[in-house]
């Protein structure tokens, strides 16, 4: 009788061990399981965020090369209504240089009336002939010190046009301010050089208010008119 009751109560005893493993492990079957959920629920969420950042970028990266391209259209334009502008202003040029050449050549056949310039006023200039020669080179590209048709810089420009002319001229716009005679801004004639920017820019006055030079990078030999910017930043010109 003992022994049966001995036996009944180890087994009881099994049992209670069985039932609160059970319960433990249901309990930690249970915290996996929020545990999983948990990481279900961050997984979704992070998943989301990505696809809502991913949908963001794509929608920048549309705004911007919808940008981009609008930039372009406009930078085309802007380029089609600055080479119609060079064109026109490369006509007029060149009418005022024919005009000029046909009026040089009337004079030399006048003798009478030809009266000597006002005492310190510039003589008169010798070489108006530098500006067909400068035209030759408009749309010829930027070259920081270049001084050849593949490319110039400012002063080297200058000097190249002017040594096609037999005149020989440094490779600096500040130096080339020491030569020649100073003229007045109401006095210029083509062929006259034209000084900007604390002597740091030089270019070649074409008449009408006007002068050919070679900017900056980026940029190709074109006409600009003494205003705005030049006209601010004007400091003097030489006669040569």
């Amino acid at each position: 009788m003992l022994s049966r009751m001995d036996a009944v109560d180890r087994v009881s005893q099994q049992d209670s061990l069985v039932l609160k493993q059970v319960v433990a492990l249901r309990r930690e079957v249970q915290q996996r399981q929020r545990e999983l959920k948990r990481a279900h629920a961050e997984q979704v969420q992070v998943v989301g965020q990505r696809a809502a950042a991913r949908a963001s970028i794509q929608s920048q990266l549309g705004q911007r090369k919808a940008l981009l391209a609008s930039i372009h259209s406009e930078i085309q334009h802007l380029q089609a209504e600055e080479a119609a502008r060079q064109a026109e202003l490369q006509r007029e040029a060149q009418a005022r240089l024919t005009q000029q050449q046909q009026s040089a050549a009337s004079s030399l056949g006048q003798t009478v009336g030809i009266q000597a310039p006002p005492a310190g006023a510039p003589p008169p200039s010798h070489y108006g002939g530098v500006v067909g020669i400068a035209m030759q080179y408009l749309g010829t590209p930027y070259v920081w010190g270049g001084a050849s048709p593949a490319g110039f810089d400012c002063s080297g420009f200058t000097m190249y046009v002017y040594g096609r002319m037999g005149v020989s001229l440094p490779h600096n716009a500040a130096a080339q301010y020491g030569y020649g005679s100073p003229v007045s801004s109401g006095d210029l004639q083509p062929g006259d050089l034209v000084f900007f920017d604390g002597l740091g820019h030089v270019g070649l006055y074409i008449g009408g208010g006007q002068f050919i030079h070679a900017p900056h990078t980026g940029d190709v030999v074109k006409i600009s008119s003494i205003s705005g910017w030049y006209a601010s930043t004007y400091v003097g010109a030489r006669r040569l």
